[in-house]
């Protein structure tokens, strides 16, 4: 079995106002192996220093001062996209609704099963991780693109549109043996061994709407 990294660790934060919920949870998550941070608070949690470890948020919907679904919105506007599982004594449908389409990946009412709450901490895990992997990809992607000089570039944007050598020379007014020469680097920098990889490269490095 290949050893776990501490940063493959997963850690799982949990934003309940009552204390006693926060000790049992703490208690079942150490249970399976899996640490937690505790947060009395939305505010208390949005004020704690940002781990990178891939996990998930168990949140409570309703507490004194910011709730769940308050949270929900304000992580979204931070660019902080950690999956996120509520639980909640006093949900409703709309409630469930509301957190779902912005993204939770589970709406819990007490009283739970706790393997149900387990259950939905390993997706949660699951679809972080993936996530994590994505952006990682993304970086180094924007990396290796950052190296390209501007005559580059022009010519990467052409040539995965699938334009002939000879076409993107007469568009951006060179020589064909310049967007050759331009063609190679590009090809060099980013990476790709194919066109193939070059398209696929440059639509993952496009803005998702």
């Amino acid at each position: 079995m290949t050893a776990t990294s501490p940063a493959d660790q997963p850690l799982i934060h949990v934003v309940e106002d009552d204390r006693s919920v926060r000790d049992s949870l703490e208690d079942l998550l150490a249970s399976v192996g899996l640490p937690a941070r505790l947060f009395a608070s939305a505010a208390e949690f949005l004020r704690a220093e940002p781990v990178e470890a891939p996990g998930c948020l168990v949140l409570d919907v309703r507490m004194p001062g910011m709730s769940g679904l308050e949270l929900q919105a304000e992580m979204a506007r931070r660019g902080l996209r950690l999956p996120i599982i509520f639980i909640t004594g006093h949900g409703d449908i709309p409630m469930s609704v509301q957190a779902m389409k912005a993204g939770a990946v589970e709406f819990l009412t007490k009283p739970f099963r706790e393997q149900d709450l387990l259950d939905a901490i390993q997706k949660a895990i699951a679809l972080d991780r993936t996530q994590r992997q994505a952006d990682a990809v993304a970086d180094e992607l924007r990396r290796r693109h950052a190296t390209l000089n501007e005559g580059e570039r022009d010519v990467l944007a052409l040539v995965v549109t699938g334009l002939l050598n000879k076409q993107i020379a007469a568009r951006l007014e060179v020589s064909e043996i310049t967007v050759k020469v331009r063609r190679a680097q590009v090809m060099k920098k980013m990476q790709a061994a194919t066109l193939a990889d070059l398209i696929r490269f440059s639509d993952m490095l496009k803005p998702r709407l």
